[in-house]
């Protein structure tokens, strides 16, 4: 098992290799505009799981994602080049939903910020139920005890 900074550094290193080949162009015209958002390693450093975004529709995503699987072996090899190390680890290109969790959230956080500003109206016009001071007090002409 290899230490978690060397698993750190092989991720690192494999996500700027791969965005710098796939800065240079890949011939398929399937591929759109892909960002490398994050690689991770296994513990034997045999696998590496790659996280990518692409902007545009949904047919460029799909596109792309094709794209990439079919150029998986030239881009391991690729990796296995430009690393020294023993193996080259295989490589599994995983859309990232990072995008999706961001609009997800901030519509969550304006429905949230909604529903505070009816709850500040209906308290901002709130009477209360009996009297405004609900303590008992002496009644006149009684002294208190």
């Amino acid at each position: 098992m290899a230490g978690q900074e060397r698993q750190a550094r092989l991720s690192d290193r494999i996500r700027v290799i791969l965005a710098e080949r796939l800065e240079k162009g890949l011939r398929d015209p399937r591929l759109g505009f892909v960002t490398i958002t994050e690689v991770r390693v296994t513990g034997d450093l045999q696998h590496a799981s790659v996280f990518y975004t692409v902007y545009g529709t949904d047919e460029e995503r799909a596109g792309s994602a094709a794209a990439l699987k079919s150029a998986t072996g030239m881009l391991r090899s690729e990796v296995g080049k430009q690393l020294n190390t023993r193996l080259t680890p295989s490589l599994e290109f995983i859309p990232d939903a990072l995008p999706e969790t961001a609009d997800h959230l901030t519509a969550l956080l304006r429905e949230a910020r909604e529903r505070d500003e009816a709850v500040a109206g209906i308290a901002a016009s709130a009477k209360y139920a009996g009297e405004a001071d609900p303590y008992l007090k002496p009644r006149e002409g009684e002294e208190a005890e």
